[in-house]
């Protein structure tokens, strides 16, 4: 085609640089959109096939700025944990724009919280989505947008839907603390249960994932589950942190109790206290059909993934405070 521009909203998010990376692999020009400018060129700046746009999701009018032109919209717009009943509200008004603006195709990067408590060991996309969340039924009102723009066919739309993740940059990550913990000796504040089944997708696997979904026509009008590397548990990945580190695990553990408490005092945690079912009840995804659709989805293995962590986190806190991290051979 020609136009075949890819603009990534919410491009300041490590997904949406993992994105970045992958199609920085296949050579390709892409749009990044956010709101800060000056973040914007921090991160992408130095890559002149970048193109760098603001925008003001306030503002219809630079909402559509942002999307003209554009084939293909990435959508991984954040907010505030506590501001969920803007999802809705901002993927009405992309839409709306994307539109307006002849873009073709959306892919939403969604997550578990829609299907609610799992009914099954494994849950596949046929899985209801009853969520039992505010947050959950605030996402299923942003993936229910999508899909009926898409079933009138006003965009083509699809959704990939992402379990925990971690790796470097994911300051939210359940695991991230334990990465902290490990490079400085110190102990790692957790929320538990540590031993209950989990998964998580490293961070750098999503983007060579989301770049394969948005090329394959198959994909659109549907939305497909990416599990992890495989069933383990925070504990096992704690100890494997701390083991590659050089140290031995230390861990305290925070309970919902707890959890509740802090939330007097931290906005994040107050809000963590409504998705605390998701650590006893945990949603294990059954991506067959994402992987039988395109055929290879790699993930790294959690040993991998936590070495290359750990090397970037180290090389990180070198050029932030290179008198405070011992050389290694």
């Amino acid at each position: 085609m020609a136009n075949d521009t890819v603009a990534l909203f919410g491009a300041s998010g490590v997904i949406g640089q993992g994105v970045a990376r992958a199609l920085q692999a296949q050579g390709r020009s892409y749009r990044v959109v956010g709101r800060s400018v000056q973040g914007l060129r921090r991160e992408y700046g130095a890559d002149p096939k970048a193109e760098i746009v603001a925008w003001n999701p306030e503002d219809p009018a630079s909402i559509r700025a942002a999307a003209r032109g554009v084939r293909t919209l990435i959508y991984m717009v954040g907010v505030n944990y506590w501001q969920f009943h803007l999802h809705p509200v901002l993927m009405r008004r992309t839409l709306d724009a994307a539109i307006a603006e002849g873009v073709e195709r959306v892919v939403l990067i969604g997550t578990v919280y829609p299907y609610g408590l799992p009914r099954t060991e494994r849950v596949t996309e046929a899985h209801p989505r009853e969520p039992n969340s505010y947050k959950g039924r605030m996402r299923k009102e942003q993936e229910d947008l999508l899909l009926a723009a898409d079933a009138a066919g006003s965009i083509k739309g699809t959704i990939l839907r992402l379990p925990d993740f971690y790796g470097p940059g994911t300051e939210r990550s359940f695991l991230y603390r334990a990465f902290i913990g490990a490079l400085k000796g110190k102990r790692a504040g957790l929320v538990g249960p540590l031993d209950a089944p989990h998964e998580f997708v490293f961070v750098k696997d999503v983007g060579p994932i989301v770049t394969a979904l948005m090329e394959e026509p198959r994909a659109y009008g549907h939305f497909w589950n990416l599990a992890g590397a495989g069933v383990t548990t925070q504990r096992k990945m704690v100890q494997d942190i701390y083991a590659q580190a050089g140290g031995p695990a230390k861990m305290m553990t925070m309970g919902k109790g707890m959890v509740r408490f802090a939330g007097l005092f931290d906005p994040f945690m107050r809000e963590l206290v409504e998705m605390y079912y998701l650590l006893t009840n945990p949603v294990l995804m059954d991506d067959s059909a994402l992987r039988a659709l395109l055929r290879t989805v790699y993930k790294t293995p959690y040993a991998e993934g936590i070495r290359q962590t750990l090397v970037e986190m180290r090389e990180q806190q070198a050029k932030a405070h290179p008198a405070a991290v011992p050389a290694t051979t």
